[in-house]
């Protein structure tokens, strides 16, 4: 739907939140809960979708005339799609997911070839005039890599990511329609935060991905960084930056300064505790969390500053005595329409400083509420899911005026 003071702002929710990996599961999530959304949010205009396809849904939907009669099916009901989150190659719900989110990584061919399923479709979906973004993996996953397979992957993953380029900019040129691919940084992943950013653009995409991208098109240096630059951008995800301890205004600042564009904002929250002295209390309210299906990357900030890191929430709960540490930021992706959990607390003022810096859309216009978490909620934060997605809407319209 069209937002802001212009309406140049475009917002969604990513219906990753839906379980389903085949395309029928998908579509059948689609007509259960859009359209009445769309009526609560938006009766009387366009509604916008973020969606989220396994590559065995796109596979299928790329199939046959399914594409087309999706495509008449999001017309007739005052729906269209603008955005599709190609981070998920596989399953997503439903199973223990963990490290496999990031596989396969960019320096797979697997990953490439998904991607551009996903380009095909988005390129038929999104409306004209419009652009269309993809958000995907930072390239890989640091805990299995040493630091020569982390050069590979900086190197494999320019060069793979200037093949989807040389895909996007030829349906630039068939269509007149700009698809854009945006990596998402997360914590403990091989790009996670705003300087591992700007280096891998400036170090490694720029260069790197231009020169395979120019011998690709026969093209010289600064017209393949000049596409590199128009098609792959950089997806800021809240959540992910927050655990950080990134704030919106530094992390927009450094990369307009390098020069990256940001293609797409994720609106979501991180789960976040102050240590007190005694933290045996501490430790049940936040036991319930450390749940089996998800990674859920724990920072913590001592009190010189410095930061230190635990992959995942459960490896994190038998340090919480004996740290030094003042904060924990936890990558949970918790609801957004409240901040207080049961004496726990969420980076939801990172939302409110990231939605007046977009207000005017030169930032960025495309804008994804991505609450993933709602079947592995503690039991007390359970609602029914359109009433929860509804709450999740009021809190972002609210604010936003």
């Amino acid at each position: 739907m069209r937002i802001g003071p212009n309406d140049d702002l475009h917002l969604t929710y990513c219906t990753n939140i839906h379980p389903g990996e085949q395309w029928s599961e998908v579509a059948s999530a689609l007509k259960r809960y859009l359209p009445d959304l769309k009526r609560h949010v938006s009766p009387n205009d366009p509604f916008g979708v973020g969606l989220r396809l396994s590559n065995q849904a796109a596979t299928t939907l790329l199939q046959g005339d399914r594409l087309s009669r999706f495509h008449e099916w999001l017309q007739s009901n005052g729906l269209y799609v603008f955005t599709l989150n190609g981070f998920p190659y596989g399953s997503f719900h439903g199973e223990r997911v963990k490290d496999n989110v990031y596989a396969p990584d960019w320096r797979s061919d697997q990953r490439v070839e998904y991607t551009r399923r996903l380009a095909r479709i988005l390129a038929r979906l999104v409306p004209k005039g419009m652009q269309g973004s993809i958000s995907t993996s930072p390239l890989s996953y640091k805990p299995w890599l040493d630091a020569e397979a982390r050069e590979t992957a900086f190197r494999l993953g320019s060069h793979h990511l200037s093949e989807i380029v040389e895909t996007l900019a030829e349906i630039e040129a068939e269509t007149d329609t700009h698809l854009h691919v945006d990596l998402e940084p997360e914590p403990d992943c091989l790009i996670e935060n705003t300087a591992e950013s700007v280096a891998f653009f400036q170090d490694w995409l720029w260069p790197v991905g231009g020169a395979h991208l120019a011998d690709q098109l026969h093209v010289s240096q600064s017209e393949a960084e000049s596409l590199l630059r128009r098609h792959v951008q950089l997806c800021y995800d809240t959540c992910h930056f927050a655990v950080e301890y990134e704030t919106p205004e530094s992390v927009f600042q450094q990369l307009s300064t390098a020069d990256i564009p940001v293609g797409k904002v994720q609106l979501s929250a991180a789960l976040r505790a102050r240590l007190p002295d005694d933290r045996s209390s501490l430790a049940n309210r936040l036991r319930p969390f450390a749940e089996d299906t998800y990674l859920h990357q724990v920072v913590e900030r001592r009190s010189n500053g410095s930061l230190n890191r635990y992959r995942d929430l459960p490896e994190a709960l038998p340090h919480l005595a004996d740290t030094d540490a003042d904060e924990w930021r936890i990558h949970y992706h918790v609801p957004i329409y409240t901040d207080a959990y049961e004496g726990l607390h969420s980076t939801r003022g990172d939302i409110a400083r990231t939605l007046e810096l977009v207000s005017d859309a030169s930032i960025c216009s495309h804008l994804e509420i991505e609450t993933y978490t709602w079947d592995v909620l503690p039991t007390p934060l359970k609602e029914d899911l359109p009433t929860s997605l509804l709450r999740e809407y009021q809190w972002i319209l609210s604010n936003l005026e």
